[in-house]
């Protein structure tokens, strides 16, 4: 059939179509609002109340005085029906093509004609599903799923082995991931993959994540302590195939850019701005740029984001966090602007394919001799226009474990969660001098830091946003776009009093922009979103069996007497890792001659594996030095940590380090030890007193945003340990490291931990919920 492209139109296209099928018509209109659904266009909750709204307003325009007493109730009903058909007819053509609309109707029209067929006793299927093209695949699943319930019976395992093929070849090869998938995502699903998808390659780790973890959030479930498919959606998306990736390297030659992983570290650092440039000037094939053509006119004006989404990224063992770029596009200039900008952003993310924080990742992770496939994610960005700004309200990321315990309170079954105001990176990326809201789900409202000054100074003061005007990602002060009266203000921030701060009792109150402060209280308190975020949580680790973590946005709806919540999921990704897993086990069998430390005091949970450096600055030693000298080593601390980068090493010492009082600890900043990989704090008892150590400090926060895990050593109490006499007979590399601090050596000691421990490597191992850690040397 042929249509017009109007939206009118298509309405009227559809309408005359339904005519056609009298009695099949309200199951084609169910089956066309199942789509609406799943596609997120509209939530089933939504169209119920405006159904409702516009069926009152028609009693009005029909001259109904007293709806209730004139207008009996199976009249309401139809009234109900007749409009709901009428809004599905609209919001189906307003959306989605026509010929999605002909393709439900025939799948009413076969399953109508199924339905009246006698189930055989055993269906045999005549070809195999590995060998069978897409396109058949697809015709035989979609019969199968749409068979009564007493046919599927006879077919069920038939259409699960499509599925399987059909996930292998479209979606993800991961066999962690197949099996989960295979039990959620049916033949809908894998279309829906498919009519957005350009090139014939795999989608990769994160459309696959976030795919399987949407459909997971959708089914309801005893568990779930909140109905989640109405506050769950994913944005509009669309995915390039990673055969389009190779079709790129062909047809600029840049094959032999492959074996770039296996060169030394010095060359790939030295070579790879050079190969970037190549990269960023290469040509897509001519048919991929028409589809993204086709595609920028289905999306508009509307900003978007592209995102890796590597066959290697987010799977079931190496996570690959952070080490391929994601670009974000205001797409605000002319077509062909916008088409030329999507270009060099595609091949920019190609290139972080060799870049070096992606081949030395690989190599750590022993998978440089996996050949790497990358797809790539396009996606409208999730948020509003505020002035000349888009940004969503409120982005985060969620884990559902808590590797960070500044508390005894804290549960960290229940999961962590880092939210900001503004586009997301701020929460994903640790920024200097800025901070986003860190919530332990358990427990929300206990932070790290207590005091209003602390309170104030460890909030979020800029936010990432897209300038619609000048076509740019910025970054502004908050003060330029929040006031009084933006939306959802009062769950947002509170009042800085000096003293205290003070939430937002009311609205249309004067104040000073200077004055807010984001802690995001009001909506810990106030509003569903810790229950929401700890249901979705809780039920992607139940279903993954594994610990998850999650990128999302929230919007806030206004409704009475709090606000509706709608999440939109941007990532999933297993955490199954050492680092992030829930089942660490410590040891019991290390001779104590191989253990450096141990502590069962506040102890985080997590994995610090292959640490081939310990800087450590003797306890007793550092409480008989001047100031002056302790001023200088935190000066020491902060070379060594710009010398050791991109090596593993944990920084060791006394007392409180971060604090201002030098009599307490190390006085050293975020600046002077983001690279290392752990804090061990010794509180070693001198005369008669314990030193505290800076859980539940503003320093900790440093700590927890860096992922730096923090432990504190009570050598003095039972169940603790530090080796001593290690510490004292390694040799100290300080001078070899930074020559001309070789004076300090009497009071801070770095040690190469394989050449004093025999080949040997530390490794920390941390279990929260026993409270235990020890530190001890391993070959493995």
């Amino acid at each position: 059939m042929t249509t017009s492209s109007t939206p009118n139109s298509k309405i009227l296209s559809v309408r005359l179509t339904l005519v056609n099928y009298p009695i099949l018509g309200n199951k084609i209109r169910e089956m066309m609002r199942q789509e609406l659904f799943r596609r997120g266009i509209i939530d089933p909750d939504v169209l119920d109340q405006e159904v409702e709204k516009r069926a009152i307003e028609s009693q009005r325009l029909e001259g109904l005085t007293d709806p209730v007493s004139q207008e009996p109730a199976e009249v309401w009903e139809r009234r109900l029906a007749s409009i709901k058909d009428h809004l599905t007819d609209f919001y189906f053509a307003y959306n989605l093509p026509f010929h999605r609309f002909e393709e439900i109707v025939a799948d009413a029209v076969n399953t109508n004609r199924r339905d009246h067929q006698h189930p055989p006793k055993e269906v045999m299927i005549a070809f195999n599903p590995e060998l069978t093209p897409w396109y058949l695949l697809f015709e035989q699943a979609e019969k199968y799923q749409n068979y009564p319930p007493e046919l599927y019976e006879h077919v069920k395992h038939h259409l699960r082995q499509i599925i399987v093929v059909l996930l292998k070849s479209l979606v993800s090869d991961q066999l962690a991931f197949v099996r989960i998938a295979r039990e959620f995502l049916d033949v809908f699903d894998l279309k829906f993959i498919k009519e957005r998808k350009i090139g014939k390659g795999k989608i990769g780790g994160k459309a696959a994540g976030m795919i399987l973890a949407h459909k997971i959030l959708c089914i309801p479930e005893p568990d779930d302590e909140i109905e989640l498919p109405a506050h769950i959606a994913i944005p509009e998306t669309y995915f390039i195939g990673a055969d389009v990736y190779y079709d790129f390297k062909a047809r600029n030659h840049l094959e032999y850019t492959t074996s770039q992983k296996y060169r030394s570290r010095e060359e790939i650092e030295d070579e790879y701005p050079r190969l970037k440039q190549i990269y960023m000037d290469g040509e897509l094939p001519d048919d991929v740029v028409e589809r993204l053509r086709k595609m920028l006119e289905e999306i508009g004006n509307a900003p978007i984001i592209v995102r890796s989404s590597s066959l290697l990224e987010d799977n079931f063992g190496s996570a690959f966090a952070g080490k391929y770029d994601s670009y974000f596009l205001p797409n605000q200039s002319t077509p062909e602007q916008n088409l030329k900008a999507l270009i060099r952003t595609i091949t920019k993310v190609y290139a972080s394919v060799i870049s070096p924080d992606a081949l030395f990742y690989r190599q750590i992770q022993g998978l440089e001799d996996y050949d790497e496939r990358m797809a790539i994610l396009i996606q409208k960005v999730q948020g509003s226009h505020f002035g000349p700004y888009f940004f969503p309200v409120i982005a985060g990321v969620g884990f559902s474990r808590n590797p960070f315990i500044w508390n005894k309170k804290l549960r960290p079954e229940e999961g962590f969660l880092r939210i900001v105001l503004g586009l997301g990176t701020r929460a994903v990326d640790r920024v200097d001098r800025d901070y986003p809201r860190m919530i332990g789900l358990s427990h929300p409202l206990l932070r790290p830091i207590t005091s209003a000054p602390d309170v104030v100074k460890y909030s979020q003061r800029q936010l990432d946003v897209i300038d619609l005007d000048k076509n740019d990602f910025k970054t502004i002060p908050i003060t330029e776009v929040l006031s009084a009266d933006f939306p959802g203000i009062q769950y947002l921030a509170s009042v800085d009093e000096g003293d205290y701060v003070k939430p937002i009792f009311s609205l249309g109150t004067d104040i000073d922009p200077k004055r807010l402060v984001l802690n995001f209280e009001n909506l810990l308190k106030n509003t569903d979103f810790v229950k929401l975020m700890k249901t979705i949580l809780k039920k992607l680790e139940r279903h993954y069996k594994v610990p998850v973590d999650v990128e999302f946005t929230v919007d806030l709806i206004p409704k009475y007497p709090k606000p509706e919540l709608k999440i939109c999921l941007l990532q999933c990704r297993p955490l199954s890792n050492q680092d992030w897993a829930a089942d660490i086990e410590v040891p019991d069998n290390i001779p104590l001659s191989d253990r450096l430390f141990a502590s069962s005091h506040l102890v985080p949970q997590g994995v610090v594996d292959k640490i081939k450096f310990v800087i450590y600055v003797d306890p007793i030693t550092y409480g008989q030095i001047p100031n002056s000298a302790r001023m200088e080593l935190a000066r020491i601390i902060g070379r060594l940590n710009q010398k050791l980068e991109g090596e593993s090493f944990i920084l060791m010492g006394p007392g409180r380090w971060g604090s201002s009082n030098i009599d307490l600890g190390v006085k050293v900043s975020y600046a002077d030890i983001y690279n290392a990989r752990m804090l061990v704090e010794v509180a070693m008892s001198r005369n008669g007193a314990t030193p505290e150590a800076s859980y539940g400090t503003h320093f900790f926060q440093d700590l927890v945003e860096s992922k730096i895990f923090p432990l504190a050593i009570f050598p003095d109490e039972p169940n603790s340990l530090l080796n001593q006499q290690f510490l004292a007979g390694a040799p100290n590399m300080l001078a070899k490291l930074l020559p001309k601090s070789a004076d300090f050596a009497d009071y801070i000691k770095v040690i190469n931990v394989p050449h004093a421990a025999r080949g040997r490597h530390l490794r920390v191992v941390m279990n929260s919920q026993e409270n235990r850690a020890l530190g001890y040397m391993t070959r493995e």
